[in-house]
């Protein structure tokens, strides 16, 4: 693993075909590093990771190597895509959907129509039937996705179509690389390769990794991966805004760790009804913050809040909306639906609202150029964590990212403190890669078991090429084929249905009933949540979700906060919940 350098700009573009020359060169003065560094690398077809700040043209740098590859090269017969993306989050993946829009229209353009127009697919745990028939019959060229998604379909008779991939593209690696989704996305990698037949470029992508060998390793497996590190110190300006004099020394129990222990639906939370929580006083912080937050939305064009749950994020946009007498800004997490995500972020780009309280849904890689304020309650956490957020402000090449953060108490502001001061030194927490879960590699070989047989040496060949699995011993494998065969170690266990069949003689282990369905259904590695869907009106559009607590203390007439906005629950079924808009009242 070799660290690359950045090269000559003005020799960068000289790989490219004079359709993209002409079109990035109409769009852009130059090169940037990561561009001049990775693309001489990208475009010798070998695995690399890219290492830049945000907003540095990463991802521009993988995806022009890749469309330059595709637009002039013939079709294979096959149909299917050459490019899989992997994002982390599915807000991540609509929005690179639609910036790839403008480089191959532009493209296609600059070439007077000799180029290809491509396809771009999206597949999601949001993606319609309908949208996933047809792109199993008429596959795109460049597949968008994330890791949960890729795993159902190496699992499921739409595999076929990921036979011509030529290029995976992992994109906030740093995002996965330390948890199981990680492990979990490097066995789906495996398999990928072992059903195209070859060894398929891997590219990852991030601005907050460390260190860079143990990631690349992650990536690469046993592969050598090019390193190309175009680090610099992050430009920020950051500052810490205390919302009082003086901080109060309670733990956050006891001042609040949500707005819902704050002010209460429907109250007044003028400065003036709040002198004792403005000292520091039992009341809480909420009424000195929410008129401070209010002002730096006023004071900026575009505002982005990052809090850290979901219903801090309702109960902050519901309170700043009453306070400004006005919608100025909307909540948005993973539980508002996909086309309600997409209409607030277009509203927020068309400056409709003025500014979006968010969780981790707009924190990795999400391009909204208009953002020149960041605001995070309490501290991120991590400086990593940090960076990405405030990176959303000023999110172009060289520009200086605003962010402040708005600590609730003494710790929490001793803990922003050095976060912050990582954060302007650019300094990350390194990565720990897990290694040997072998509850992910059951999981796996369920799954794997499921459309074809295996010899066991040829299972476990492909195992260890896995980085999480590199020193994975035969006998701990041998254990793991035992339990999913139905040996298992205690007679109490003997009721389990076996999910595999080992055959000791030949070496070979195959599927049973039922298995693929079991492995398709309960796949992934994210912690289980009873959801219920939330629809306008009988057979509405769906609007977000509900967790099951939440569900079973409500009642028909209620009203509850999702996306900022007000809803009355009509009716409740057995996985729905049907509402109706209830604007201008309170609710939970």
């Amino acid at each position: 693993m070799t660290a690359v350098l950045p090269t000559d700009p003005d020799q960068a573009l000289a790989g490219f075909g004079d359709a993209t020359r002409q079109w990035f060169r109409s769009q852009f003065s130059a090169p940037s590093a990561v561009q001049c560094a990775g693309w001489p690398a990208l475009l010798r077809h070998e695995h690399a990771l890219l290492l830049a700040p945000t907003g540095s043209g990463k991802t521009l740098a993988a995806f022009l190597a890749c469309l330059d590859r595709l637009l002039h090269q013939a079709r294979p017969e096959r149909a299917g895509p050459r490019v899989l993306y992997v994002s982390p989050i599915k807000a991540l993946a609509y929005d690179i959907e639609r910036n790839l829009q403008e480089p191959l229209r532009g493209i296609v353009e600059a070439s007077k129509g000799t180029l290809p127009n491509l396809q771009v697919d999206v597949r999601t745990g949001d993606t319609s039937t309908k949208d996933r028939r047809r792109q199993r019959v008429h596959p795109g060229d460049i597949l968008i996705t994330t890791p949960e998604s890729l795993y159902l379909l190496l699992g499921s008779a739409a595999r076929e179509t990921l036979r011509q991939v030529e290029t995976v593209i992992v994109d906030e690696i740093h995002a996965v690389a330390s948890s199981k989704r990680g492990v979990h996305l490097s066995l789906s990698l495996e398999r990928l390769d072992a059903l195209c037949g070859r060894e398929v470029q891997r590219i990852g992508l991030s601005a907050t990794q460390r260190p860079l060998t143990r990631i690349a390793a992650f990536l690469g497996g046993d592969r050598e991966v090019q390193i190309v590190d175009c680090s610099s110190p992050p430009l920020l300006d950051l500052q810490i805004v205390m919302p009082v004099a003086e901080m109060p020394a309670a733990e956050p129990s006891q001042t609040g760790t949500s707005a819902q222990q704050g002010t209460s639906a429907g109250q007044s939370t003028s400065a003036g009804q709040s002198t004792s929580a403005q000292q520091g006083g039992s009341g809480g912080l909420w009424p000195a913050i929410f008129p401070r937050l209010v002002e730096m939305i006023e004071a900026n064009t575009t505002t982005l809040i990052f809090c850290n749950s979901r219903r801090l994020a309702e109960r902050l946009a519901q309170e700043i909306n009453q306070l400004a007498r006005r919608e100025l800004c909307k909540a948005h997490h993973g539980s508002v639906a996909r086309a309600q995500r997409k209409t607030i972020e277009e509203e927020l780009k068309a400056g409709v609202v003025r500014a979006l309280v968010a969780t981790s849904s707009l924190e990795l890689g999400i391009d909204m150029s208009s953002v020149d304020l960041v605001i995070q309650i309490e501290s991120p956490g991590s400086a990593a964590r940090g960076l990405q957020r405030v990176g959303r402000a000023g999110h172009a090449v060289a520009s200086r990212s605003h962010g402040i953060i708005i600590p609730k108490f003494r710790a929490d502001l001793l803990e922003a403190t050095v976060v912050g001061k990582a954060m302007l030194e650019g300094q990350v927490d390194e990565s720990q890669i897990p290694r040997d879960c072998l509850d992910v590699l059951a999981q796996q070989i369920v799954a794997m078991t499921s459309l074809d047989s295996w010899q066991v040496s040829e299972l476990y060949a492909l195992v260890c090429r896995s980085h999480c699995y590199s020193d994975l011993s035969l006998e701990l494998l041998h254990s793991v084929l035992d339990m999913l065969s139905g040996r298992y170690p205690s007679d109490e266990l003997q009721n389990l249905r076996a999910r595999i069949s080992w055959d000791r003689q030949q070496d070979r282990i195959e599927t049973r009933r039922g298995s693929q369905m079991i492995s398709l259904v309960n796949g992934g590695t994210i912690p289980d949540r009873g959801l219920f869907a939330v629809h306008l009106g009988e057979g509405g559009p769906r609007i977000g979700e509900l967790d099951e607590e939440m569900v079973y203390e409500a009642r028909p007439g209620e009203t509850f906060y999702l996306g900022a906005s007000t809803w009355r629950i009509l009716q409740i079924s057995r996985d729905q919940v049907i509402v109706a808009p209830a604007p201008g009242e309170s609710g939970k």
